[in-house]
C-alpha cells in the first residue's frame, strides 16, 4: 500500500528566528518529556499562546494521566484513525507497541477491523473511545462499565485524552502535517 502525503501548508519555524514569546514554549516543550518540537506542536507555535497551553495540557495527557501507558495509547491510536492522522498513527504506533499493545490490536484498528483484545481494560477503552468518536456520545452501559472497568478518574482523564488528541489530529489534517525522518504513512 502507498499512501500520498499531501504537501504541507505551513513551513516549521526557525528556532533562531522565532519572537521571545515562541522561544519561551518552544525551550518548555523541548526541555520537557517529549525532548523535542515536531509536529503539530511546531504548528502551534504560530500562535504562542495556544501553544503554551495545549502543550501543557498535552503533557499531561501523554505522562500525567493514571492511565497506564498501555490504554493511554490505545485511546491515542483510536483518535489517530479515526482522523486518519498520519502523524499521530506513525509517532504513536511504535510507542503503542513498546507499551504493551498487541500487534494484532493495532493492525485491526489500522484496517478497521474489530480488534482481538484479551484484556477487558483495553476493550473497555477501544469501545468508549470509539463510541465517542463516532456517535459523539456514550450509551449508559458503556458508560457504567468504562466506570466499573476503569474507575470515575480514569474515565474522565480518558476523555481528557481523546479531546486533547482529537486537538492534535485536526492540526495535523488541517495543516497536513508531514512525517519526519523514516517514518511511513499507513493510513488510507
Amino acid at each position: 500500500m502507498t499512501v500520498t502525503m499531501p504537501p504541507p501548508r505551513l513551513s516549521a519555524l526557525n528556532p533562531a528566528t522565532l519572537t521571545p514569546e515562541q522561544k519561551t514554549v518552544y525551550d518548555a516543550i523541548a526541555a520537557g518529556p517529549r525532548g523535542r518540537v515536531q509536529g503539530p506542536l511546531a504548528i502551534w507555535l504560530h500562535s504562542p499562546g495556544l501553544a503554551e497551553n495545549a502543550q501543557r495540557l498535552g503533557a499531561f495527557c501523554r505522562f500525567g494521566t493514571s492511565l497506564e501507558p498501555r490504554l493511554s495509547e490505545l485511546a491515542i491510536l483510536v483518535t489517530g484513525r479515526v482522523w486518519s492522522a498520519q502523524f499521530e498513527w506513525a509517532v504513536h504506533k511504535p510507542i503503542a507497541l513498546k507499551a504493551g499493545l498487541s500487534e494484532a490490536v493495532v493492525d485491526a484498528i489500522r484496517d478497521r477491523r474489530t480488534p482481538p483484545f484479551e484484556k477487558t481494560d483495553e476493550r473497555v477503552v477501544h469501545d468508549f473511545a470509539r463510541t465517542l468518536h463516532i456517535d459523539r456520545k456514550v450509551p449508559q452501559a458503556l458508560y457504567d462499565e468504562a466506570v466499573a472497568v476503569l474507575g470515575v478518574t480514569r474515565v474522565v482523564e480518558l476523555v481528557g485524552i481523546l479531546g486533547y488528541y482529537t486537538l492534535i489530529s485536526m492540526t495535523i489534517n488541517a495543516f497536513n502535517v508531514p512525517l519526519e525522518g523514516d517514518l511511513v504513512p499507513e493510513l488510507e
